[in-house]
């Protein structure tokens, strides 16, 4: 069995595609997916599943749509994807600092994207870096550094230059999320 992580793009933002997150579990739950949990209301659900990532995304995106109405994209990782995007920070202890003064708070981010983006896509993206932003692309994730809010940021509000769908989520979110995922592994090997 593979502990997989589900994030839901666009849920519970502003207002719109409300979805209680007991609903959530419980719909996993329904679709046979076994040792469900969920972090925090922006969709993140962790479960274990021995079906393959391409199969289990449609299925739940399908899911979504017919239980709760809305039509969104689901980005999944496994845990052992998880370990690798937060094993290390990709941008310097000075330049996080830098970033968390002038933020007054969260800075980093990571960008999950459904597939690998193109060059050309890549290079769309990079006009919109600015000054006190930062990113890097590794495979299907974007590691971002911001020093003023992310919601001001022209980078994270053109991230679907892309022409990849993504969902991100805060540095602190992806490391408890990691930590949920280690502990459902070792919970499993007892």
């Amino acid at each position: 069995m593979t502990i997989y992580i589900a994030f839901l793009r666009g849920i519970n933002v502003g207002g719109h595609n409300k979805i209680k997150m007991a609903e959530l579990k419980q719909m996993f739950e329904a679709m046979g997916f076994t040792r469900v949990e969920t972090y925090i209301q922006s969709g993140n659900v962790l479960f274990e599943s021995s079906e393959k990532e391409q199969f289990i995304r449609k299925y739940i995106e399908h899911r979504i749509e017919a239980v709760f109405g809305y039509a969104i994209n689901v980005v999944l990782r496994t845990s052992t994807d998880l370990e690798q995007i937060t094993k290390k920070s990709r941008f310097s202890k000075e330049a996080i600092s830098n970033a968390e003064v002038s933020s007054k708070g969260e800075s980093q981010y990571v960008a999950l994207l459904l597939e690998n983006p193109s060059t050309e896509a890549i290079e769309r993206l990079s006009s919109f870096r600015i000054e006190n932003e930062d990113f890097l692309i590794e495979g299907r994730e974007i590691y971002l550094l911001f020093s003023n809010s992310i919601r001001n940021s022209k980078l994270a509000n053109n991230l679907q230059k892309l022409n990849v769908p993504a969902t991100v989520r805060n540095w602190k979110t992806m490391n408890k999320l990691t930590t949920m995922s280690r502990k459902k592994e070792l919970d499993s090997l007892e």
